[in-house]
């Protein structure tokens, strides 16, 4: 990936950027009011025909006052091109309107990241979430997953499922290819990874290891889904080194979870993975590295999802460059065995053992 080792705009271009990022807050609010307000989907109905704002007004309810202004953002957004006084979609505003992924990280951005953004520099120069104030009053977003205000919540796990879930069928067959019997499911949230092992091979045993507020939402889950037979529970707190792992498992396994903790962290947990193996077991770990995407706009939105772990989830966390990832896993006691870049939308799957 060489997306940021030269510049690639003329002058122009780039003050044309710096201007953009100087409106950045007024622009993201204008594209999702465009969106929410029903004024793009009137537009692409409209198809090439176009449609006026006499015409949008007849579906809408706004005042032509505010419909005007919107519009006119629209345009300069390029979300919108006006012919003859009608108003057709670009590419862009059928990305905003209809794009799932589009839709899912802007209802993020907007409903758990917007207003704590505004204590961004506070967590920087702090070393805490600073912004976490405006979901909670925890220490750490974790904390408060399950009973996080609406929509945070659901903005927030829709975010965190769409794309790890998208990885699942395809990492299944090789997690479980050396057919283990015991895994620990380790930051199991609520439980859809766990529900897919044990759907997935019916002599496997699995533990679910996570906070206390977590685990009594994997655990509804799993009795509603009626394996309580086959996943067990383990409530701790993974940042007290006190308290001990449980152990004896052939598969460790953490979905996008490790970007969840700082490097010192990182270590700590891994380490405690290498004594709760057993002879022979492997540490899965499946986490979207900014440095291993394939297109720039994905190494974007890890970038950016970074500072979401600086103002608001721990003030100490970020989506990882192997480089730095790698480190703590040889620091752990720990080695890299395989590596598959190639997994879901923007993931990599590793395989570590003891080294």
């Amino acid at each position: 990936m060489n997306f940021f080792t030269k510049e690639t705009k003329t002058a122009l271009q780039a003050k044309e950027q710096a201007l953009w990022l100087a409106f950045a807050p007024i622009a993201f609010q204008a594209s999702k009011a465009l969106r929410d307000l029903g004024i793009l989907q009137v537009v692409a109905d409209s198809g090439m025909n176009g449609v006026t704002i006499e015409e949008i007004l007849e579906h809408v309810k706004l005042s032509r006052y505010s419909a005007r202004v919107l519009l006119e953002a629209g345009l300069g957004l390029e979300m919108l091109v006006v012919n003859d006084k009608k108003y057709t979609l670009t590419k862009t505003g059928f990305f905003i309107l209809s794009d799932t992924l589009t839709r899912i990280n802007m209802d993020f951005s907007h409903d758990v990241c917007y207003k704590a953004m505004f204590h961004l520099q506070d967590s920087l120069t702090e070393g805490r979430p600073r912004g976490l104030q405006e979901l909670g009053p925890w220490d750490t977003i974790y904390q408060g997953l399950s009973i996080l205000p609406e929509p945070s919540r659901t903005s927030w796990f829709n975010f965190d499922h769409y794309y790890s879930d998208l990885a699942f069928p395809g990492v299944l067959p090789i997690v479980f290819e050396h057919s283990p019997k015991s895994l620990l499911d380790i930051g199991g949230n609520t439980g859809k990874w766990s529900m897919a092992c044990a759907k997935h091979d019916p002599d496997v045993h699995i533990t679910i290891m996570d906070l206390p507020v977590q685990v009594n939402v994997a655990r509804k889950n799993i009795a509603e889904a009626g394996l309580e037979d086959r996943v067990s529970f383990y409530e701790t707190n993974i940042l007290d080194e006190s308290l001990p792992f449980a152990k004896g498992f052939d598969v460790i396994w953490m979905s996008q979870f490790l970007d969840c903790f700082s490097e010192t962290e990182i270590i700590s947990i891994l380490r405690r993975c290498r004594e709760a193996l057993n002879e022979g077991g492997s540490v899965f770990i499946l986490e979207p590295f900014w440095n291993k995407q394939q297109f720039k706009s994905a190494a974007f939105c890890l970038q950016q999802t970074s500072l979401y772990f600086t103002a608001i989830a721990n003030g100490n966390s970020q989506m990882y460059h192997t480089d730095d990832f790698f480190a703590c896993i040889r620091a752990a006691g720990l080695e890299v065995v395989m590596e598959n870049n190639n997994v879901g939308l923007s993931y990599t799957l590793l395989r570590c053992v003891k080294a």
